[in-house]
């Protein structure tokens, strides 16, 4: 049977069999529903897996059904067994072959093995999308007549956390210009009582403008210790230097990050900064008071800056609402780094929106679960739901375009662009 390749951007060639028009008219003779194509499906993957053990079966006893036995061969075929294996078009009644001795192993579905690989993707990519392990089971039994316990969902799933492991131990590149850091806040269960515990990503931005998630890590609390096993997990696998970290008043961790990257800009998110201050005011006056702190982060430096801070402190605005200038005040020292950069640079670290936006689509994947029944089970899920949003959110933006001339300029040979 002829083959055709079929080549994916970034993948390897894989062959594609092309059916010959007299089989496919065979098998199709007319109007087909769903249900009629389902079950075709299933026939043909059984009569395929059948058909590769035969010749299995043929190249372990050296000569094929219906032939004579080579001279001095006591091996034969012994009939067969029947096995239903879990494919991912549902469950398949298959015949396994047998040989006298006992000596054939199947290898297109092992002798102990009761699925296809494709059954496992389908259940790891149904709760990689949120769906609960109830959930999944209800689906495969509405949808393939399948019926599989919770234990066997959670252990396909489970076989995931070698990935993990891997991932969350990968080396990293030697340079990130930019690295956003944020927290989002899920229920685990820790010592049979549920905590609300906070899970902590580190966004990088290479010198060519794309991203990477290069961690997750789950604390119950911050604070400079927990910061600092974080950046030092960075180090040991290979991140040597930060140029920027932008932050969201996470505690601990500019004290952290001077002792493991001293040479490293901790910035304020300045977004975050506005939104706090709006949330100390009424509705009715936000427009207002937003106006008001515009000219303190549009200056064009720290001393335009802080004169600006200081006449908004002088007027009705700070007296009405004390905290918003008190909140600025007590972030001064990691918001004015922000003004010595051009604009170009200004627009990448204004705010960690490209991170929350990460939280908000892994929110949707969780929003659905009580609570998790251990860290791992959290970082199994949130692993697999950033492998999804990271396949379509690595390109560079068109801020990071302009903004390389300036890093260079800047940062001179601590900023490498990428050129692979």
């Amino acid at each position: 049977m002829p083959r055709k390749t079929k080549t994916t951007a970034g993948a390897a060639e894989t062959p594609v069999l092309e059916v010959p028009a007299e089989l496919l008219d065979q098998l199709v003779k007319g109007p087909m529903t769903q249900g009629d194509l389902e079950t075709m499906f299933r026939s043909l993957k059984k009569a395929v897996i059948e058909r590769a053990m035969g010749a299995e079966m043929n190249q372990h006893l050296g000569y094929k059904a219906g032939e004579a036995r080579p001279a001095g061969q006591s091996n034969h075929r012994n009939g067969s067994s029947a096995k239903t294996v879990l494919t991912d078009e549902g469950a398949v009644r298959i015949e396994v072959p047998r040989d006298r001795e006992g000596s054939y192993e199947p290898q297109i579905v092992g002798k102990h093995e009761r699925r296809f690989s494709g059954f496992d993707q389908k259940i790891v990519a149904m709760y990689a999308r949120g769906m609960t392990v109830r959930e999944i089971q209800g689906y495969l039994a509405e949808m393939y007549g399948t019926e599989v316990s919770p234990e066997f969902i959670s252990q396909v799933t489970e076989e995931v956390m070698a990935e993990v492991i891997a991932w969350q131990n990968r080396p990293l590149e030697a340079l990130y210009p930019v690295v956003f850091f944020d927290a989002l806040r899920i229920k685990i269960r820790d010592e049979s009582v549920v905590r609300n515990k906070a899970v902590y990503l580190a966004l990088g931005v290479l010198p060519d403008g794309s991203r990477d998630v290069l961690g997750i890590w789950i604390e119950q609390t911050e604070g400079a210790k927990f910061w600092l096993k974080v950046f030092n997990d960075l180090k040991t696998r290979g991140c040597n230097d930060i140029l920027i970290a932008v932050v969201d008043g996470l505690k601990g961790l500019a004290e952290a990050i001077e002792t493991a990257y001293p040479a490293t800009t901790v910035q304020t998110c300045i977004v975050h900064l506005i939104r706090n201050s709006l949330d100390y005011t009424s509705y009715r006056d936000r427009r207002v008071v937003a106006g008001a702190l515009r000219p303190i982060y549009t200056a064009v430096s720290a001393s335009a800056a802080e004169a600006a801070l200081s006449v908004f402190e002088a007027s009705d605005w700070s007296a009405k609402y004390p905290t918003i200038a008190q909140s600025w005040r007590r972030a001064w020292e990691h918001v004015i780094p922000f003004f010595a950069f051009p604009p170009e640079v200004r627009r990448v670290i204004y705010t960690t929106n490209v991170i929350e936006s990460l939280h908000m689509q892994l929110r949707k994947i969780i929003k659905n679960r009580g609570h998790f029944p251990s860290d791992e089970a959290a970082t199994k899920l949130l692993w697999l739901a950033l492998r999804n949003v990271m396949a379509k959110q690595i390109s560079s933006t068109r801020e990071w375009k302009s903004a390389m001339t300036q890093f260079a300029i800047l940062y001179g040979d601590r900023f490498t662009p990428s050129h692979s």
